[in-house]
């Protein structure tokens, strides 16, 4: 801004009234500052251009002037934010020009002094060979008259006096005598007490004493064996003489060096322990860098240009460190994989550098950013040794479900191989290895929170147990999934589960894991220091709500366990359905060649059915077994089972175009056949609590296509079925046969059952509503 001197030619400003006020207008406020920025501005005739705006004009005038002064301050914000680091060089280098300034001007001050004492030398002598000597009474010369003041005498031996001091190095005693002697000057300069070369002499005499005193004292504060009093009594006094930049420099410097000396003896080795090491380190470097700060905060205060020098020294040293750190101690525990190891070592590094917060120095984000790279290699070193791990106990496994076996921990703490004691479930061999390497992972990574690890280990972990649920599916009897072909694991060679128990077993892994393990072990990403033992130790369920990200992170989860319980269900329909030849099981003749067979007809479910309850009832036998106090998966287990077998009579085509248009129409013995076996099937799962709307929809919608391929023959097919009460009872003599149970009530469940509303009764007559 150019100052009131300047032509008063200025750019006109719309006045109020014309642009409808600062408010109102047009005009942005940041395109307004080029008034001010303008080098013919004048600011004495604005302010006399606005000294005729009425109140409303003033009050708008002023608003807008507060708007200058936001956009001005966030120009500056924005200003400072983005030219910090060249701030911070230029003012070093402004310190250092500052040092070398006074060096030149003390040399300056010498040779002048030099030149005028020459001068004063030669005048004197012109002065002796060219004028008489005056006679004064009693024959005394006139250069011998005046006897030498006390003034003159000090002034004689003043610098003898500051060489003495200097040379027995009484600091406090010289800076006193150089601040008496600038005093001296200072006066003599005022008062006239001395001629102007003795007062030059005088102050070269200063000037010198100053800078030989400052070269003592720095050269006393590089010594490393000079103690933390005396490098701060140095310090201070250097900061005394006016040197203040060069000062806290040094004192910098001192500490650098003297934690530099310290750490000579500091020798890693590849047998040492890597957490030793560094709490070594961390133990002098963070040290130095406390006794810093206090040192500078105490001597040069919260001035700008000394702490913004201090913070760019500890981030340099923290730097430093923490690429010693990773040298010596992250990078081969990080390659290796030892993840407890690296995560230790980052441990003690952040937690010393905590406690230089206190302080107001905040380092940790400098360690986070040199550590994480190495952190996260470890990581995915652990999670490939968890699905090699894995792979290989899944080609031994003989999936047989046994409880977890305390075991002593390697680094000497005790723990069940499914991470916690307080849930002991049955898993196989590869399953509980599985999650005692997944909880000792969560037990590393936990601690690191501050490096924000968390979405990494879980989402390294959701792909290890998609790769071991491929593994899964892998070991069902003659399973083909497509996703484990583009995986890549089809050249893992996984032990086959070869009768059902073993096949469930697999389901057991999956979903015990996935639903109660996992989310228990991934807790300790997310539980803060306030959290009791006791919550902590609550279902995971019960805390889902509060963490979004690993509730999402259960529901991919879950889903993969969907994907191996579809491939379960999927495997044994067809082994129902299709013969070891390749022959179904259920084809549309079992109910056409009924009508004109008449007397050779028992009614009973279709054998096909009869199978399908027998397994069933097998399954839900072991899964009791193996599913104790998560009875909810068996059903919803069972009740998956039996949609897929119904789901898929409902779209075999071949079976609907026989009986829809086939040679030979449904008769009525065949329709009430497969009706029989429609109710015999809505029965036992209403009966074993897996019966599903889902279901009972596909039931009503296969009966509804028979009995109107039925109408086509011109009957009505109400007319030629049987009262339920007729099916029911054939339906229960079958399955009390067939297991051996005491005799239920048609209907009859458990109330607790997940499908408890949806009754046996819902497809009771669809005769009565008509076909659908």
């Amino acid at each position: 801004m150019a100052s009131a001197k300047t032509p008063p030619r200025q750019p006109r400003v719309p006045a109020a009234k014309e642009n409808g006020g600062v408010g109102g207008g047009g005009v942005k406020v940041e395109e307004t500052l080029s008034l001010f920025k303008a080098d013919r501005f004048d600011a004495q005739s604005y302010v006399q251009s606005k000294c005729s705006l009425n109140d409303k004009e003033i009050r708008h005038l002023c608003t807008y002037l507060l708007e200058l002064k936001k956009a001005s301050a966030e120009e500056m914000r924005k200003s400072v934010y983005a030219n910090y680091s060249a701030f911070i060089q230029t003012s070093k280098e402004i310190s250092d020009l500052e040092g070398e300034l006074l060096s030149i001007r003390n040399l300056l001050s010498a040779q002048a002094s030099l030149i005028h004492g020459l001068a004063e030398g030669v005048n004197l002598d012109s002065l002796d060979g060219s004028e008489e000597e005056v006679s004064i009474p009693n024959g005394v010369s006139s250069t011998e008259y005046r006897e030498p003041s006390e003034l003159e005498k000090w002034l004689a031996d003043y610098p003898d006096l500051l060489d003495v001091l200097l040379a027995e190095r009484r600091v406090d005693e010289v800076l006193q005598a150089l601040d008496h002697g600038a005093e001296v000057a200072s006066e003599a300069k005022e008062m006239n007490t001395l001629d102007p070369y003795a007062i030059i002499s005088l102050q070269n005499t200063i000037s010198r004493r100053k800078q030989k005193l400052a070269d003592q004292l720095a050269e006393a504060a590089c010594q490393p064996s000079t103690r933390g009093f005396e490098l701060r009594t140095a310090v201070r006094a250097l900061k005394r003489l006016g040197d203040g930049p060069r000062a806290h420099t040094l004192l910098l410097d001192a500490h650098l060096q003297r934690y530099q000396y310290n750490t000579q003896s500091l020798r890693p080795s590849s047998s040492s322990y890597g957490g030793a090491y560094t709490a070594a380190l961390s133990q002098l470097v963070f040290s130095a860098i406390g006794q810093a700060v206090s040192d500078s905060l105490a001597i040069f205060g919260e001035e700008s240009a000394y702490t913004s020098e201090l913070v760019v020294w500890a981030s340099k040293q923290t730097e430093a460190f923490g690429e010693l750190v990773k040298r010596h101690a992250l990078a081969s525990s990080a390659a290796a994989g030892g993840l407890r190891a690296a995560a230790e070592c980052v441990q003690i590094a952040l937690g010393h550098c905590l406690l230089l917060e206190a302080r107001g120095l905040s380092l940790c984000p400098v360690l986070v950013k040199l550590f994480g790279p190495s952190v996260e290699q470890a990581i995915d070193a652990n999670l490939k040794r968890i699905e090699e791990n894995t792979a290989a106990l899944a080609a031994a496994d003989d999936w047989v479900l046994t409880y977890p076996q305390t075991v002593a921990h390697p680094h000497g703490r005790f723990a069940s191989v499914s991470g916690t004691s307080a849930y002991n479930y049955k898993l196989s061999s590869s399953a509980h290895r599985f999650n005692s390497m997944v909880q000792d992972l969560f037990d590393d990574v936990g601690p690191l929170l501050s490096m924000h690890l968390g979405s990494k280990a879980l989402e390294g972990v959701y792909q290890v147990f998609n790769s071991y649920v491929n593994m899964l599916i892998k070991a069902l009897p003659n399973s083909i999934d497509e996703d484990t072909t583009l995986e890549g694991n089809t050249n893992k060679i996984v032990r086959i589960a070869e009768n059902e128990a073993q096949q469930i077993a697999l389901l057991a892994n999956a979903s015990m894991s996935a639903e109660e393990l996992l989310p228990r072990a991934a807790m300790k990403l997310t539980v803060s220091q306030g959290e009791n033992h006791d919550d902590f130790r609550r279902r995971p369920s019960d805390r889902q709500s509060r963490h979004p990200e690993q509730r999402e992170w259960k529901r991919r989860l879950v889903a993969s366990v969907e994907r191996l319980k579809s491939s379960f269900c999927q495997q044994h329909a067809l082994d129902l359905i299709f013969t070891e030849e390749g022959d179904t099981n259920l084809a549309a003749t079992t109910y056409i060649d009924m009508d004109g067979n008449e007397d050779e007809i028992e009614w009973s479910p279709s054998l096909f059915f009869q199978e399908l309850f027998l397994k069933l009832n097998r399954m839900a036998s072991i899964a009791a077994e193996m599913f104790v106090g998560r009875e909810r998966f068996a059903t919803l287990l069972l009740m998956k089972l039996t949609e897929t077998v119904v789901l898929w009579l409902s779209q075999d085509q071949s079976f609907w175009d026989d009986i829809e248009d086939g040679p030979k129409p449904l008769g009525c013995f065949g329709l009430r056949q497969f009706y029989l076996d429609m109710k015999f099937v809505i029965l036992f799962a209403s009966q074993g609590r897996y019966l599903s709307r889902n279901l009972v929809r596909v039931l009503n919608e296969v009966i509804s296509k028979a009995m109107n391929a039925f109408a086509t023959t011109g009957m009505d097919p109400n007319s030629v079925l049987p009262e339920d009460s007729w099916f029911d009872e054939i339906c229960q003599e079958a399955i009390e046969r067939l297991s051996g149970r005491p005799r239920l009530a048609a209907g009859d469940r458990d109330p607790n059952s997940p499908t408890a509303s949806v009754s046996a009764q819902s497809v009771s007559s669809i005769r009565s509503h008509g076909s659908v």
